[in-house]
């Protein structure tokens, strides 16, 4: 079935293509009888309006992109989630990529992006991030750009982030207050921002409470997955028997670490101490419950399409937009493995 085009809704009524755009859009210089009669018309032949000429006429596409590196982590999957409710508010499409932590990759989903002419981006940079290029080239082309959670300091863009260094610092100090004497870290790469900041506040409540720092006890993960936390878990038992507190740089890998605890009978929190970071569901189901830091994943996402929007706005009603960084509060779940 042929589409139907506002030329022929105006040889129908016998008014100009002008004047049916403009009724069909409310403006109050066409009398009611007229936007009735448009309005009417245009519902009996199920008339759709053409995004595409309407986006060359704006010169907007509507759409966003949004590259995250992992789709199906609690984490990103909750953030997903509230960039899509802000994006469907405002009449935006989203584009969700996943770089699975590759740079190639990610450089390719940037590049695809800019190709589709999006109106904007959010992204979460990949561990393996180490050039900011590509990010560069965005900003060159002055296309709107918020980074989330793994961030780069080195880009002028605005930011949604959390306070890794205080978040640490207040999970290893948990531990500490609950009588830890000797606690472990299993960080996460060396690249990442957030897995820097949160070793640097491991690091530093352990100096605020006068424990000594030692390299040995800090484990680093490549990948971030379960497997690693049962690996380390069972390195630290075997190296450092006397480990009483373990903070980990996020849920998954700590729900690792209890696995095998709980399949070597050790136990938790008499023994060993756990604590992990962005409560994921996992950490309220498995077995002891897990102490973590809650990161408000759903308000991060918000907030990015938000700060996205702003700048969108800015850029198309010629505006002047300076970047800002917006800092999410985080706080410590008490659950049962530091009871």
């Amino acid at each position: 079935m042929k589409e139907t085009t506002l030329k022929q809704i105006a040889e129908t009524l016998g008014i100009s293509i002008t004047t049916v755009s403009k009724a069909l859009k409310n403006y109050s210089d066409v009398s009611e009888k007229t936007k009735k009669s448009v309005i009417d018309l245009a519902a009996s032949l199920q008339y759709t309006p053409n995004s595409f000429a309407v986006n060359l006429r704006t010169k907007e596409s509507r759409t966003i992109g949004l590259i995250i590196p992992e789709v199906v982590h609690h984490f990103f999957s909750n953030v997903i989630n509230g960039i899509i409710a802000e994006a469907e508010k405002n009449g935006y499409l989203v584009i969700i990529l996943q770089s699975n932590e590759s740079l190639e990759l990610e450089k390719k989903q940037v590049e695809l992006l800019m190709n589709k002419r999006v109106d904007g981006i959010i992204m979460s940079l990949s561990n393996d991030s180490n050039d900011e290029n590509h990010i560069k080239e965005i900003l060159k082309r002055e296309i709107p750009f918020v980074q989330f959670d793994k961030i780069s300091k080195l880009i002028k863009s605005s930011k949604v982030i959390i306070n890794d260094q205080n978040a640490a610092f207040d999970a290893t100090a948990h531990l500490i207050k609950k009588g830890c004497k000797k606690i472990a870290h299993i960080r996460g790469p060396v690249n990442p921002q957030n897995a820097i900041d949160r070793f640097l506040g491991y690091k530093k409540a352990l100096e605020h409470y006068r424990i000594a720092f030692d390299y040995n006890l800090v484990y680093t993960c490549k990948n971030v997955t379960f497997d690693e936390g049962k690996l380390f878990a069972e390195q630290i038992v075997k190296e450092h028997p006397d480990v009483d507190g373990i903070f980990v740089i996020t849920d998954l890998v700590a729900v690792g670490v209890l696995a095998h605890f709980n399949e070597n009978k050790i136990k938790i929190p008499e023994q060993v101490k756990v604590i992990g970071f962005s409560n994921w569901f996992m950490s309220q189901v498995i077995t002891p419950k897990l102490s973590t830091v809650d990161q408000p994943s759903y308000e991060m996402g918000v907030e990015s399409f938000n700060l996205l929007l702003e700048e969108m706005n800015c850029r198309k009603d010629i505006i002047p937009f300076s970047p800002r960084t917006i800092e999410l509060a985080t706080s410590i779940i008490e659950r049962d493995s530091t009871l």
